[in-house]
């Protein structure tokens, strides 16, 4: 019959045991002192030294994870991440090629195993050995893993720092100083670093001089940004507003208008008049569009006409329609 109760019930405790022969003190015997703070890989004092060192690996300046002080830095650049961040892998021949034609800090370039030795490739080659870039051959497969899961690295690839991004009063600055009409495209919850990336590579092609993004919400120049920019992320700027609306409202004291690209705009894009003045088009995203607080602040909503059977246009594609029409109407003037 089974019974219920405590199994313990009537069992007596078990005490100390006695003529251990310190079998206790033993055991602990041969573990050495306790390893410093810095040597202990879970102790924040440990964290910090692996970011240092991996920090100086890069090639990092100052402390790692320092924030740039007023006055401290001239170009008033901000890292896009943490300076202990991973090292981004930028692959695709053009991609590549662009970085290395630009001094991008490249760590190493890696070449697969039997690659179709073409131009690029050899001047990728001639520009890593001048510089001193270590070259590695590796097996495509290798380079799969090093691309992820939708890259395509076309048999190359290169080990870059974080990107740095500078300052957009320092863009505007810089544009102004040479004389020319500022041209530049905000981006507002754009989370897509592919659109970026088609973002950053329509702006070099219709002559913008910069791309601004927001510090939150939003995609990164990461190695998908650099990939679908084909090299044009090497070659044109893009800056970090701590506050978009903020930046924008900074921009129109000095005399930039501000345009935001929405489908019930109250300008069509071929009417546009303001094309041939300063400017920064704001683009939102797909789904939401622009935001309340940066659509308030537009000088102007302008919309792009399209057939009624299509919704919507890609933020990439309204963005490289909008350039286009500014670039056209500032060569007719």
């Amino acid at each position: 019959m089974a019974k219920f109760g405590n199994p313990s019930a009537g069992k007596k405790k078990k005490g100390p045991s006695k003529g251990t022969g310190g079998l206790g003190r033993k055991a602990l015997e041969g573990r050495g002192p306790t390893p410093k703070a810095e040597d202990r890989a879970w102790h924040p004092a440990g964290k910090r030294k692996a970011a240092a060192e991996r920090f100086a690996a890069a090639g990092g300046k100052g402390k790692p994870g320092q924030r740039p002080q007023s006055g401290s830095n001239p170009n008033r650049q901000v890292r896009a991440k943490d300076a202990a961040a991973d090292i981004e892998t930028v692959t695709g021949r053009n991609s590549v090629l662009e970085a290395l034609r630009t001094k991008i800090p490249a760590t190493a370039l890696y070449v697969a195993q039997r690659v179709e030795m073409d131009d690029r490739v050899k001047e990728m080659l001639s520009i890593a050995t001048n510089r001193g870039i270590p070259v590695m051959e590796v097996t495509r497969q290798e380079l799969d893993r090093m691309a992820g899961f939708d890259g395509v690295h076309q048999g190359v690839a290169i080990k870059v720092p974080p990107y740095e991004y500078a300052h957009p009063q320092d863009l505007l600055e810089k544009v102004i100083d040479r004389g020319q009409v500022p041209l530049f495209v905000a981006l507002d919850g754009i989370t897509d670093p592919r659109n970026l990336g088609a973002i950053i590579r329509s702006t070099a092609a219709f002559g913008g001089h910069g791309i601004i993004l927001p510090q939150r919400r939003s995609a990164g120049v990461n190695s998908a940004a650099w990939k679908t920019s084909a090299g044009a992320a090497a070659r044109l700027p893009v800056a970090l507003a701590a506050n978009l609306t903020t930046m924008l409202k900074e921009f129109k004291k000095q005399g930039v208008f501000v345009l935001g690209l929405d489908g019930d705009g109250d300008v069509s894009l071929p009417a546009l008049e303001l094309a041939d003045r300063p400017v920064v088009i704001v683009v939102g995203s797909e789904g939401k569009g622009l935001s309340r607080l940066v659509t308030e602040t537009c000088d102007q909503i302008v919309s792009i006409p399209i057939s009624t059977a299509t919704e919507s246009l890609n933020a990439g594609i309204a963005t490289s329609v909008a350039l286009y029409q500014v670039a056209t109407t500032r060569a007719a003037k």
